[in-house]
C-alpha cells in the first residue's frame, strides 16, 4: 500500500514507543536539503537553526519517553552528501538525543540490502523507495508478514554499528 506524505506524518505523530530508520543509500536528493547542501559544498557556515524542526520533533518524542534511532550505512570515500550529514545534520540530531548509529561497510561484507525503511513501535514498517539519483520515488507500507524480516535486519545492522560519537572519534 502506497503511503502519502500525510500517511507518513501520521506515523510520526501517532507512534507510541519507538521509531527506527535505516539509511542505506550514500546520496539522497531531497528538495528541502538542496540549498543547504549547496551552501555546505561551497564552504559556507551552517545557517542558524539548520534542521531545527527535526531536532524539535526528536526532543519532544524523547521527552515523552519514546526512542528515536537511526542507522546510517556508509562507505568510503564519503559522498558529498555523507560529508554534509556528518558536518551539518547528525551532530544536531545527536544533541537532540536521537540515537544515531553508523555502520561502515567500506572494508567488509555485511549482508545489508539497499532498502531504506522506518519501523514504528516494532509493528509498522514504512519502506522508502528511492531512484538511482537519490530522489524519493514512493513510500510503501510493508505487509504484516514482512515485519519479522525488517526487525531482524534492524537487529543485525545495529549489532554491527557504533554510535556516531564513537565513529567520529
Amino acid at each position: 500500500m502506497l503511503l502519502s506524505g500525510e500517511d507518513m506524518a501520521a506515523l510520526f505523530r501517532d507512534f507510541k514507543r519507538s521509531a527506527f530508520r535505516m539509511e542505506t543509500h550514500q546520496t539522497y536528493t531531497m528538495p528541502a536539503e538542496q540549498e543547504n547542501l549547496s551552501r555546505f559544498l561551497v564552504g559556507e557556515a551552517k545557517p542558524e537553526g539548520h534542521n531545527s524542526a527535526w531536532r524539535d520533533t526528536v526532543r519532544a518524542n524523547v521527552e515523552a519517553g519514546k526512542t528515536m534511532q537511526r542507522l546510517k550505512v556508509v562507505r568510503r570515500p564519503f559522498t558529498d552528501y555523507t560529508r554534509f550529514l556528518f558536518a551539518w545534520a547528525i551532530p544536531g540530531n545527536v544533541e537532540a538525543r536521537e540515537d544515531y548509529r553508523i555502520l561502515d561497510v567500506t572494508a567488509r561484507e555485511v549482508d545489508i540490502p539497499t532498502q531504506d525503511f522506518w519501523i514504528f513501535d516494532e509493528e509498522t514498517v514504512a519502506l522508502l523507495n528511492f531512484n538511482d539519483d537519490g530522489t524519493l520515488r514512493e513510500r510503501d507500507l510493508a505487509g504484516p508478514s514482512e515485519l519479522d524480516q525488517y526487525l531482524e535486519l534492524r537487529d543485525r545492522a545495529l549489532a554491527e554499528s557504533v554510535p556516531f560519537g564513537d565513529y567520529r572519534a
